[in-house]
């Protein structure tokens, strides 16, 4: 047991000598194996000590006399700290004699070689503190230090070696890991200077690399070469004999790795043609090399199974090595028959190493073939037009398509072979070889099907005849293991999944040509196939397929016919999974098919979905609930694609006929005797009849109001007696009865009733109805009800609710908000306010709510009084505090309307004399603090429209108080905002220099542009070190999204690219 803490006070008390001893002993309590007092109590200590601002300078005291390594870690982490966050603050003098004991604390302790090794952690530490402090002083205030250490190294070997280490911690923290952690500026500037004194650097790499025998300096200077590669001047590249020496390296076993990293990093280089003949040269010495290193017929996949970690990280390096190469040069080794077989040679390495049962390998694969195979089809296509029209001499330039043909054959073989499981799929093979359904999607899988299904297509569109054939051959080969018992799941299903990637991509003659021999086989695959598992895989590779071309299944009733009665079949097979994926495709295809069951086809004597309603019961009886739900969405497409108004009210009255006569025998017998309402098969029954409900309601739209008109005072009759039932359990069995699983099913009816009508509402297009028939009726039922309930069982879709009604209605609803907020209003906000964790769907629908109010209905908000409207502000504050991403983004977007609506309202000036500094100071709180990033971008509109507006002449009254200062105290509201805003950040972030903030402030009022506004609060950010050393993507949200919509605008252009699924053109079946 570790031994008790000694009393820690001492340690705090700066005027006594400080204890090094008792550190340790508190150090070990709190990593020891003590009791959780003692843990408790040291924990404490130490972050008081931490927190101490003249801790660092006991720091030198703990690293000589501490005889534990944890306690001069935890020195180092309280140096480290002060140099990151205080070392603007500190005097001259303490910033030289922190520089210069770190300095001398890592010479001497890599100046031996025993004492290198042994304290290599403490070592690689103390590099990473002086980095921090060339980060703040370098260039400006410590202009020699590459001088400095470029000199130092010439003296000793293990210096040399610690002093690569410190080289490369620079260069990636410059060129790497700077966004965000520094000011563009910053990094603009650390940049300039490591390029002016790189010739240094330089040399000294090469002046070890050619003279030194030390492995380990070798390697060191190798991995400092590698992060300097990728942004050197290229003179110091070729102009030396450094390309030379890594080809050398290379085939050495000890240095294969480190040779090849600093290749890749110089064969990846773009830039101008001079040095084409250099690029050229290494390409075709590094492929002459690699031959004998690794032969061209090597069986790759099997060599990277079973080789060392050395062996398979080589695999990936050259990997990465060809295919960074290749995106930079491949123009260059197209020219020249030499080159193109040199080249040729590269790329088949790739397509063998593609094979290689390794994630991340094949990931580095994909990535290019995403990118070589898009570029060979665009300039294809280029080519194709130009020879078309061209009337002059023909072209020497290769036709890329010929040149890589046997390249994009094998390319199309390795898709079908790896081809990644795509979404819709959800029978799958477990970790024991059997088939299941999926539980959980793997998100890896599907960006890898992406980047899959998007090369594919490509290859498709450039040979779509081998795409056939090789597809068509791969089929009869599976049929041919059926035969002989030895069907190949993992074939079959990268087989169909592949066939299903390229919907769209072949002109619609040959697909129908290619389909009906897919479809045909499979479906005879799945008649001779035996076992439960091996049916269960065709059957959903049937669906995936089919559900993939539904402008296939379109222009062939009789395969659509046959495909859907499949479908049925399969909607009786019990094996996981199945079912499901038979009720999504149904529903998929009736998507896009729906015409085609209302219509009378050739050689029928009615239409589909009258034989589909003759048989309902018996289609439907394996079902379970939820997959009901979907098979009665699909008919409800189908009821909703018919012309005429009475076949749609037939079919819908014969497709809800079954749940009808249940739900008005339930109704019956309630009225006799409501205490049958408490039944849990009668709960059951009711929860799933108003599902079935909102399935056909979501799927059909306004022709659902004759079931509606029907069934709607019944539904809110039962929310009545539902809702009085839930109150007596609570009465008499207390706050707990809300947790019972019976008052919890009783809920559940109330909860669906509310999206019943909340569809309806979505749906309808007759908005009188919906103000004068469907409103009033539920004003009391469920919202009195919603402000009679106890907290616990009021339901957060009401507010959802009124939130649609609102949103659908806008300004008709103006007259009912005051009853809205009256019964909603207080009431939730006592349950949302008491903490951020307990009603989270509370918050988010009353947000929503309000913001519906703000946007259509924004007079009501006049005819509050003040302290109401207070309540509306305080709790959009609340909102966007919430660390929940949803509830805050939804705060900060009613909060940015309900600003611009007020600008524009006569009561401007009166809104922001009350709230306008309250908000701003709000608003920076939450974007400087690091729980709240994601809502970055609205911050930014938010203050951007604060500082715009105070220049504008909208407030027309002094924003400061009058009474305290005087009406004159400022000129106008800019100059007490800019000098608010300046104590504000002052007293927040006192690490800021006062020219710094400043400039900041002063760059808040000046920039007119949103981007421009965006990239200065970045930067204010940064230098507050709110967001140091943390992942910053949320900040640069607004560019990624941008990106996101032009490829994907992109891919829309290229035929079968979007998914059959996400194509308008697709939509409409004639």
């Amino acid at each position: 047991m570790a031994a008790p803490v000694a009393p820690a006070s001492p340690l705090l008390d700066f005027k006594q000598p400080f204890d090094v001893p008792l550190l340790d002993t508190t150090i070990k309590a709190f990593y020891g194996a003590g009791s959780n007092q003692e843990r408790t109590s040291a924990e404490a200590v130490l972050k008081e000590l931490q927190a101490q601002p003249d801790a660092w300078t006991k720091v030198d005291t703990i690293l000589e006399r501490s005889t534990t390594e944890q306690t001069k870690f935890f020195a180092l982490q309280i140096l480290e700290s002060v140099i990151k966050f205080r070392w603007g603050a500190l005097p001259e003098e303490q910033r030289q004699g922190i520089k210069n004991y770190i300095s001398n604390l890592i010479i001497k302790l890599s100046s031996d070689d025993q004492t290198f090794r042994r304290q290599k952690v403490f070592l690689n530490k103390l590099n990473v503190i002086l980095v921090q402090v060339l980060k703040q002083d370098w260039p400006h205030k410590w202009p020699t230090f590459v001088t400095d250490i470029v000199g130092a190294s010439k003296t000793s070997e293990t210096l040399c070696e610690n002093s690569m280490h410190i080289l490369k911690l620079l260069s990636e923290e410059v060129f790497d890991f700077s966004r965000g952690e520094m000011t563009q500026a910053k990094i603009k500037d650390l940049k300039n200077s490591l390029n002016s004194e790189f010739k240094l650097i330089h040399e000294l790499c090469l002046f070890v690399l050619n003279a030194s025998q030390k492995p380990d300096l070798i390697r060191a200077t190798l991995g400092t070469l590698y992060a300097f590669l990728s942004w050197v001047p290229l003179g110091y590249v070729f102009e030396s004999n450094l390309v030379e020496i890594l080809l050398k390296l290379f085939p050495q076993p000890a240095f294969r790795n480190l040779a090849l990293q600093c290749l890749t990093e110089i064969g990846s280089l773009s830039v101008g043609p001079e040095a084409d003949a250099q690029f050229v040269q290494l390409y075709v010495i590094f492929m002459n090399q690699l031959v004998t290193v690794l032969p061209i017929t090597a069986d790759i996949p099997k060599a990277y199974e079973q080789g060392s970690d050395d062996e398979q990280e080589f695999v990936q390096n050259l990997a990465i090595f060809l295919t960074g190469f290749l995106k930079a040069h491949i123009s260059i080794m197209e020219k020249g028959h030499e080159n193109q077989q040199a080249l040729i040679m590269g790329l088949q390495y790739v397509v063998n190493i593609s094979y290689v049962e390794a994630d991340e390998v094949l990931k580095i694969c994909l990535d290019y073939w995403n990118l070589f195979v898009p570029d060979v089809y665009t300039t294809s296509q280029t080519t194709d037009v130009n020879a078309q029209f061209s009337f002059g001499p023909i072209s020497t330039t290769p036709n890329r398509k010929n040149l890589y043909n046997g390249i994009l054959s094998k390319l199309r073989g390795l898709m079908i072979a790896r081809m990644a499981k795509p979404e819709e799929v959800i029978v799958v093979e477990d970790e024991n070889g059997n088939i299941v359904r999926e539980t959980m999607k793997d998100t890896d899988t599907l960006a890898r099907y992406k980047t899959m299904h998007e090369t594919l297509v490509y290859l498709s569109n450039l040979g779509h005849e081998d795409t056939e054939h090789q597809m068509l051959e791969q089929l009869r080969l599976q049929s041919q293991l059926q035969n002989g018992r030895e069907l190949s799941w993992s074939g079959l299903n990268t087989l169909c999944w592949a066939i299903g990637s390229i919907s769209g991509s072949m002109l619609e003659e040959q697909e129908n040509r290619f389909l009906v021999t897919v479809i045909r086989d499979l479906l005879n695959l799945c008649e001779i196939t035996r076992g439960k598992d091996n049916k269960a895989v065709i059957a959903s590779n049937i669906m995936y397929v089919v559900g993939q071309y539904p402008r296939f299944l379109r222009n062939h009733w009789k395969f659509l016919k046959t495909v859907v009665n499949k479908l049925f079949e399969f909607m009786h097979e019990t094996h996981p999974g199945v079912q499901d994926m038979a009720c999504e495709t149904f529903l998929k295809i009736c998507h896009k098919c729906k015409r085609k069951f209302v219509q009378v086809q050739i050689g029928e004597q009615e239409t589909f979905i009258s034989e589909l309603l003759n048989e309902l019961t018996g289609t439907i009886q394996d079902l379970e609930t939820h997959q009901i739900h979907m098979f009665y969405e699909a008919v409800g497409l189908m009821i909703g694609a018919d012309a005429t108004r009475e076949k749609q009210d037939h079919y819908l009255g014969r497709l809800m006929g079954p749940p009808n006569a249940t739900w008005r025998e339930i109704i019956n017998q309630a009225q006799a005797q409501p205490d049958i309402l408490r039944q849990t098969e009668i709960v059951k029954n009711i929860q799933n009849i108003l599902q079935t409900n909102v399935s056909v309601c979501s799927s059909l739209g306004q022709p659902f109001v004759s079931q509606m008109s029907n069934i709607y005072l019944d539904t809110l009759n039962v929310y009545r007696m539902y809702s009085e039932l839930i109150s007596q359990s609570i009465q008499t069995g207390g706050p707990h009865a809300s947790k019972t699983a019976q008052v919890k099913s009783m809920r559940s009816v109330k909860k669906v009733t509310l999206k019943l009508i909340e569809t309806f509402v979505d749906k309808c297009e007759d908005l009188s109805l919906v103000t004068e028939s469907l409103v009033p009726a539920m004003m009391d039922p469920i919202l009195g009800d919603y402000a009679r309930n106890v907290p616990d069982a009021r339901d957060a879709e009401v507010l959802s609710l009124f939130a649609a009604i609102i949103n659908k209605l806008k300004e008709r609803m103006a007259k009912e908000v005051p009853t809205i907020f009256e019964a909603v209003f207080q009431v939730t906000l006592q349950m949302i306010t008491k903490n951020f964790e307990e009603h989270p769907e509370h918050r988010l629908h009353f947000y929503g709510l309000l913001r519906a109010i703000t946007n259509h209905c924004f007079g009501t908000l006049f005819t509050m009084s003040p302290d109401q409207l207070k309540l509306v502000i305080d709790s959009i504050i609340w909102a966007f505090r919430h660390t929940e991403r949803n509830i805050a983004e939804t705060g900060l977007n009613l909060l940015l309307e309900m600003l611009q609506s007020f600008q524009h309202s006569d009561f401007a000036t009166q809104f922001h004399k009350t709230y306008y500094l309250t908000l701003m100071r709000e608003i920076f709180a939450v974007m400087t603090d690091s729980f709240h990033k994601p809502g970055f971008k609205l911050h930014v509109k938010i203050l951007h429209h604060l500082f715009s507006i105070v220049n504008s002449g909208v407030i027309k009254a002094p924003l400061w108080d009058e009474a305290a200062k005087g009406s004159t105290a400022y000129p106008n509201n800019a100059v007490f905002v800019h000098e608010f805003v300046s104590n504000l950040l002052s007293e927040s972030f006192p690490n800021l220099r006062p020219a710094q903030l400043q400039a900041c402030v002063a760059g808040m009022f000046e920039l007119q542009d949103n981007t421009a506004f965006k990239d200065h609060l970045r930067d204010f950010l940064v230098q507050t070190k709110s967001f140091s050393s943390q992942d910053n993507a949320d900040l640069f949200a607004d560019e990624a999204a941008a990106a996101r919509e032009a490829e994907r605008q992109r891919l829309a252009n290229i035929p079968g690219m979007l998914n059959p699924n996400e194509r308008q053109e697709e939509m409409q079946d004639a």
